[in-house]
């Protein structure tokens, strides 16, 4: 729904325009003079105006003027009476989108007003893909020169200028999607755009119709066609966070996209070609979950042609000094360096968050240090509890990894009071992340959660 407004010092004429107008689903207000309009603009925007020529005081010429230099974005439709063609060609020249001959044809008036409005979502759209990949075009580049760092570079720069399929794998937090950038940056498409979707974010229904989009009437809601964030990325790169989260339905629709770079939207009839290159992330065990029959075999011998290994940031301790000055340097603090201290506790730590968790831990010491320097009280980092055994949970007696997912997640369950969703916030997941682990673990969804063994 759109909201539009009708300008016209004829009463009966804008009660006739907004009926019809409001007929067709959209929030249609009127006005009686170009003051009036301005007014109503002022107190709610709109997509779209529908401006009579003649009119007093201020006349849609000069509606049209005061709208283009304070609402640029707002399409503008001058309706003049038939045989004034020239008025009608100088509105266009001063920005009017389109004109209308008065007496106005409604079904003219409903056409005009469904294709300026497709436009103009559009050209936000491309705004808004201009905007992120303005953002992430400033913060692509990796930071760190340790040895297990030198081999991820080596590799990125190996496989950026090819076509290929890679598939970047580590665990949250070591910045599998900044190797996707780098990736994108020093390729050939490097001008196109770099689009990111996380799979695990998006939920299983909408999946499907936000990677390759749908058709008019593909289901309740779809008034019209969308183009899909595989398309979106022609000409550039698609990167496909968390695909072991992917659905069945998903996974087989991106097999043929990545044999084919040819995929048919949701209810649509018609397949849509694309020139894309595909680099996809995960922190799952993708053989794990064949072996569970949770992932194609097939679609992950298709991800795998080129697989970049990310190291967590405990095996690569050498690069945190400058990790750390790179964060300082971020939030205001450049040339500022940490104290040998709070270095030495960085260093002690076993960072299960990886780098997201030391950017989150930098940004809160700079909020403690106020305008003094950081010093060693400002690094505030968690507490590292002993088990019953004596060995600390950065170096647990008991290594079966499956044993201390199912604890922790029975633990996140008794803290949240069965709350699922604040559970999965815990444990760094989305809701539908954990309930596909507790699934898989044996843990009750729907009952009390219980110790594990």
């Amino acid at each position: 729904m759109a909201k539009i407004l009708v300008v016209d010092d004829e009463e009966r004429m804008c009660q006739v325009l907004a009926r019809s107008l409001g007929k067709k689903g959209h929030d249609v207000r009127t006005a009686g003079d170009g003051g009036a309009a301005l007014t109503a603009l002022e107190a709610a925007p709109v997509d779209l105006v529908f401006t009579d020529f003649r009119m007093q005081p201020m006349d849609g010429m000069e509606l049209l003027e005061a709208i283009g230099k304070k609402y640029p974005s707002v399409r503008v439709v001058m309706m003049t009476a038939y045989g004034e063609v020239a008025h009608a060609v100088e509105a266009m020249r001063a920005g009017a989108s389109h004109y209308l001959n008065k007496p106005v044809d409604l079904d003219e008036l409903h056409l005009l007003a469904t294709r300026l409005l497709e436009e103009g979502e559009l050209a936000r759209d491309n705004a808004r893909l201009r905007e992120v990949m303005g953002r992430q075009s400033q913060q692509w580049q990796m930071v760190g020169l340790s040895s297990p760092m030198e081999k991820v570079q080596q590799l990125v720069l190996r496989v950026a200028p090819t076509e290929a399929t890679v598939l970047i794998r580590g665990e949250s937090g070591t910045g599998k999607e900044l190797a996707a950038k780098s990736i994108h940056r020093h390729s050939g498409r490097a001008k196109g755009p770099f689009v990111a979707v996380n799979c695990a974010a998006i939920p299983d229904s909408l999946l499907e119709s936000e990677l390759f989009g749908y058709a008019k009437g593909a289901f309740t809601g779809a008034d019209k066609d969308k183009q899909g964030l595989f398309e979106l990325a022609n000409k550039g790169t698609i990167f496909l966070d968390e695909i072991g989260e992917a659905n069945p339905g998903v996974q087989a629709k991106l097999l043929r996209a990545l044999e084919e770079r040819k995929f048919i939207p949701v209810g649509g009839r018609h397949e849509v070609e694309v020139d894309i290159r595909i680099v996809a992330a995960t922190h799952r065990d993708l053989e794990k979950l064949i072996a569970d029959g949770e992932f194609r075999e097939d679609l992950y011998y298709r991800f795998n042609v080129f697989p970049v290994d990310l190291p967590p940031l405990r095996d690569r301790l050498d690069d945190l000094e400058s990790l750390a000055t790179h964060f300082l340097g971020e939030l205001g603090r450049k040339g500022e360096k940490l104290p040998s201290g709070a270095l030495s506790q960085l260093r002690a730590y076993p960072w299960p968050g990886n780098i997201r968790e030391l950017r989150n831990i930098m940004e809160r010491a700079h909020i403690l240090a106020g305008t003094d320097m950081i010093g060693d009280e400002h690094i505030a980092l968690p507490t590292v509890r002993a088990s019953a055994t004596g060995a600390s949970s950065a170096d647990p007696a008991d290594l079966n990894l499956e044993r201390h997912e199912k604890n922790l997640i029975q633990v996140a369950l008794r803290r949240s009071g069965g709350n699922k969703t604040r559970a999965a916030q815990m444990l760094g997941l989305t809701r539908r992340a954990l309930y596909s682990r507790m699934e898989r673990l044996d843990i009750p969804i729907d009952g009390p959660a219980e110790d594990g063994a």
